[in-house]
């Protein structure tokens, strides 16, 4: 269960800067991470563990999501939704969103994109449901600020976490109709993850906890503690490991819900993204190294 460190992918321009979500793509096996801080998404081949590309153009990039050769990308600082081909690295479009977009969950077998909007003074907090091919929208009005969100497996309905009032906001795709408030016993709603099998939702709070609850009814299930202000979580559906990136100061905690078992493997302070490359490794985007770190599930 513990985390051993396989090594370092160096990316450009990375010493002080600040990364957002990361997402890995099967299909061309290639690791995408919104470098926020540079306004450009960097691309790593996991095969040779090197850095690949650095794609411009991204204003403040925050939501990755990878599938089938496809990446989305929310950026923040362009109020935009941007699709890109995963092996020719090369733009399809984009689209406009709500203010401040940030988490960002994708639908292939439907062609649904949903974007959870932060807002801004003239804009209030919004989520947003795209028909990719269609070019249909729906979009409700939020509670609180956004954090990331997770569609079930068969894409009908989509999980976000809340940050205040902390809770997990449930609704029905792709017109985001019966909408359902779970309240959390933690507060800040942060990192975010769905076990498929078990139908368990697994959400990281800035409180210091990971709640487990059921997918179906909301019910919370279990709680576990965490060393500080979570950020990026990952559930591997192969390990049953749930884990959980944290900046200060500086750890991956990991835990296995079905024995309560947990682990914490040293990173850097800073380090709070991640991307989850099945079947047993996780990259952990580090300024202090500067790039990656590969962490492999011994």
């Amino acid at each position: 269960m513990p985390l051993e460190t396989k090594g370092i992918v160096e990316i450009p321009d990375c010493a002080g800067s600040q990364f957002d979500h990361g997402a890995f793509d099967p299909k061309t096996r290639r690791v995408f991470v919104a470098h926020t801080a540079r306004d450009c998404v960097d691309v790593l081949n996991h095969d040779s563990g090197r850095h690949l590309a650095t794609l411009q153009g991204f204003t403040e990039a925050a939501g990755v999501v990878a599938h089938d050769g496809r990446v989305l990308v929310t950026n923040r600082g362009a109020a935009s939704l941007a699709w890109l081909d995963a092996r020719t690295l090369k733009t399809g479009g984009a689209i406009e969103t709500g203010a401040r977009p940030n988490g960002v969950a994708y639908v292939p077998h439907l062609g649904l994109a949903v974007v959870a909007c932060i807002g801004d003074d003239s804009r209030g907090p919004e989520l947003q449901v795209f028909e990719l091919e269609a070019g249909k929208r729906s979009s409700i009005d939020l509670p609180g600020q956004p954090r990331w969100c997770v569609p079930n497996a068969d894409g009908t309905q989509i999980f976000l976490a809340i940050r205040e009032p902390s809770m997990i906001l449930t609704a029905r795709l792709p017109g985001l109709t019966d909408v359902r408030h779970w309240a959390l016993p933690c507060a800040g709603a942060h990192g975010l993850d769905i076990d498929h099998e078990r139908l368990r939702l697994y959400v990281a709070c800035d409180a210091g906890a990971l709640v487990e609850l059921d997918a179906i009814a909301g019910k919370v299930l279990d709680q576990w503690p965490l060393d500080g202000v979570p950020d990026a979580t990952f559930f591997n559906p192969t390990s049953g490991l749930v884990h959980v990136a944290i900046a200060d100061p500086g750890l991956v905690q990991s835990y296995a819900p079905r024995t309560g078992a947990g682990t914490k493997h040293t990173t850097a302070r800073g380090a709070k993204t991640t991307a989850l490359v099945t079947p047993d490794q996780l990259y952990v985007f580090s300024p202090s190294h500067g790039g990656a770190l590969v962490l492999l599930e011994a």
